[in-house]
């Protein structure tokens, strides 16, 4: 099920047109915008802060209308689109603008345009379980990342065996990372990881304790083209915090891209020196781990 918020008929006078009268005397422009956005948290929340303010859509929309002018409806309605997917919880946009003044010399009703822009982010994501059939359970895990509608897996690293790191004793994990691209925003994508780890009976009890399955987010966005995203919301802290000293992060996802960089504070740093910095114990814990080939 997808959730919408929708504007009709936001109007407002713009000088967008090629001919010269359009761009001196302007004309009314009405847009309609249909935000695809997950709500369920907002709909648990009751929070403004979980949702799309559309007031503030509307104002930019106007905004928008009234600025500069442009010859063609056809940008309009892609800058109206940009605008909207800058914000983080919108996943896809239909923008229509209709020119209901246009200057055709036969009798209509309306004139408009129709662009729909979906969201198209690389997203990583750190796989690690210590109890039971452990490999069997990372190679169900991918499947089901596969599975998720708007998420496309683009590679897949090989298995690292690690020792744990902090907590009670318990057995040594396997570790992998996953490459994605998603349509989704990130609490969509967290609340879709966090459901896979409950079918495989993750629970939340003991800190840094053994787990059967554990799927973390670890960098939302494109650090290098500035589109990462940075947030410190509690329930979704990005990039993951302790990513940058984990080397059962590191390893597996240098491994499967060398070029990858992570955001650590206000640097760009790529992963492979991230690794290089990590304590040596933790290095000397983490080993090759057994073949697989998951399919996805």
């Amino acid at each position: 099920m997808t959730d919408h918020i929708v504007l009709q008929g936001i109007s407002a006078h713009g000088f967008h047109g090629v001919l010269d009268a359009e761009k001196a005397d302007g004309q009314t422009f009405v847009v309609d915008v249909s935000l695809e956005v997950d709500l369920r948290r907002a709909g648990r929340s009751d929070l403004l802060g979980h949702t799309v303010n559309y007031a503030e859509v509307a104002a930019e929309v106007e905004s928008l209308i009234t600025g500069p002018s442009l010859d063609l409806i056809e940008t309009l309605a892609d800058q109206i689109a940009v605008a909207a997917l800058r914000r983080q919880l919108v996943q896809a946009v239909e923008v229509t603008v209709h020119k209901p003044q246009a200057p055709i010399p036969v009798s209509f009703d309306d004139v408009h345009v129709v662009v729909q822009r979906r969201r198209d982010e690389p997203v990583v994501i750190a796989l690690g379980a210590n109890l039971g059939a452990v490999q069997a359970t990372l190679e169900a895990a991918v499947r089901q990342l596969a599975e998720v509608d708007g998420l496309r897996i683009t590679a897949v690293s090989d298995l690292f065996e690690s020792d744990p790191v902090g907590g009670p004793d318990q057995p040594v994990y396997l570790n992998a990372v996953v490459l994605a691209r998603t349509r989704l925003a990130a609490y969509a994508l967290l609340t879709e990881l966090h459901g896979i780890e409950a079918d495989h009976g993750r629970v939340r009890e003991t800190r840094w304790g053994a787990r059967s399955l554990d799927l973390d987010l670890i960098q939302y966005g494109d650090p290098e083209s500035d589109s990462d995203l940075v947030s410190s919301d509690a329930e979704l802290r990005l990039p993951h915090p302790r990513a940058h000293e984990r080397a059962f992060v590191l390893a597996p996802w240098s491994g499967v891209d060398t070029q990858a960089q992570l955001r650590v504070g206000e640097a760009l740093v790529p992963v492979s020196e991230l690794l290089g910095q990590v304590d040596d114990g933790e290095l000397a814990g983490m080993r090759p781990g057994p073949e697989w080939s998951p399919s996805w």
